[in-house]
């Protein structure tokens, strides 16, 4: 189980991307949230098997369609235990 702190940094708010992130998260059995912030990036806290949480990471750095990731931050967090589903906050 790894979990990462994961901030996405371009034209990530206003084009669906904490929704694509939502529905990526949810195909590979991901918890965690998705948030934008006030600067424009998104902050994403993603946590599951590492190989799933791998696969997630990368199809986060292509964003859907209608978004352009330019970089994404990721800083790795201790698991935690009673987190059980992804939302949107």
């Amino acid at each position: 189980m790894i979990r990462y702190h994961i901030i996405v940094q371009g034209r990530v708010q206003g084009v669906g991307f904490r929704y694509f992130v939502q529905y990526t998260a949810s195909l590979l059995n991901i918890t965690g949230t998705a948030t934008n912030l006030d600067n424009g990036d998104v902050e994403i806290f993603a946590q599951g098997d590492n190989e799933h949480v791998d696969a997630f990471l990368a199809r986060v750095k292509r964003g859907n369609g209608f978004s352009r990731v330019i970089e994404c931050k990721v800083e790795e967090l201790p698991s935690l235990e009673k987190e059980k589903s992804f939302r949107i906050v």
